[in-house]
């Protein structure tokens, strides 16, 4: 019996050109970072999940030499992301519960100043993020989220808060939120201004968008190089803090602050990320939990950067 051709991602032939995504400089203006590496045998359904072993497969980046944007100028079509991530395959509900208790963290002095009525989450999994705001006072909590799988992952007092789907602007109502959050998202994107000017037409006045995203600059991930973990398929931008800050200038945020970040995690996770072969890692990972130590929290900064900008107050406002 003649086998099936296998179908090539849409992914990966539903390709769009585009300008660059903060600043809107073309390719003349930009070098090339990395050059395309994507073999298609190794995609799987997890090729668009978090927190996922890395396979340090990447479309080709060009980085914009105006706004420091690291971004990848022939990136899939949204309908084609949106297709990826809503097939994902989902495994990392520790990993989230400890990312989450640590962007909580970092959140209470924006928390401070802000209301504690609407929350919304962008890129939420499971939700559990939101039950941390929701013990920090917010009433009203929504998150978004594209991959059924996480979604199906969350418990059922949870469930009620998650929309399944990319965030869309259309989808609330303007000036209904007081803090929205989109944590390591933001670079899965294809229109990154699109979703910061998006959600800033839905904050209140005052209101706060805070972002967690990788800085390619970091120390870190210069020494990995092309063996970073955040060298992904799933990556269509690489903010530093100078290109973040912009994204957050040019969509009208007051008061930005860009600063790195801290994750924690289990000793086996962050094992799970090093640039070593699979059957290695397997084996320090086995050694690791035989002695006690794989589930043990250890505390990095591997180059994130956390980010808050506030809508503007108006006149009214102040008065």
């Amino acid at each position: 019996m003649q086998q099936e051709p296998r179908q090539e991602p849409a992914h990966l032939s539903d390709r769009r050109t585009r300008t660059c995504p903060v600043c809107g400089s073309s390719s003349e203006h930009a070098r090339t970072f990395l050059e395309e590496k994507i073999d298609p045998a190794r995609l799987n359904e997890f090729s668009f999940a978090s927190r996922k072993e890395p396979e340090f497969l990447n479309y080709r980046m060009i980085q914009c030499l105006r706004c420091d944007l690291v971004y990848v100028d022939q990136p899939p079509s949204q309908q084609a992301l949106a297709a990826a991530y809503h097939v994902a395959d989902y495994d990392s509900a520790e990993e989230a519960n400890d990312a989450a208790a640590a962007y909580l963290r970092e959140l209470q002095p924006v928390l401070s100043k802000v209301g504690r009525g609407a929350a919304l989450e962008i890129g939420t999994g499971t939700g559990v993020l939101l039950e941390g705001l929701a013990g920090a006072g917010f009433d009203t909590l929504v998150g978004v989220e594209p991959s059924t799988a996480a979604v199906e992952s969350a418990p059922a007092h949870r469930r009620p808060w998650i929309r399944e789907g990319i965030f869309r602007e259309e989808d609330f109502e303007p000036q209904s939120f007081d803090l929205i959050c989109c944590f390591m998202t933001l670079e899965h994107v294809r229109d990154p201004l699109d979703i910061a000017e998006s959600v800033l037409r839905l904050l209140r006045p005052g209101g706060a968008f805070v972002t967690v995203t990788h800085n390619y600059r970091s120390a870190v991930n210069r020494i990995l190089g092309r063996r970073s973990p955040i060298i992904d398929v799933e990556h269509m931008q690489l903010f530093s803090p100078q290109s973040i800050a912009e994204l957050f200038r040019r969509a009208g945020y007051v008061n930005v602050r860009a600063r790195p970040f801290a994750n924690r995690y289990a000793l086996s996770y962050w094992t799970r990320l090093l640039p070593l072969p699979p059957a290695l890692k397997r084996s320090i990972i086995r050694g690791e939990d035989a002695v006690g130590l794989g589930r043990r929290k250890l505390t990095f900064n591997v180059g994130n950067t956390i980010v808050a900008g506030f809508r503007p107050l108006t006149r009214q406002d102040v008065a």
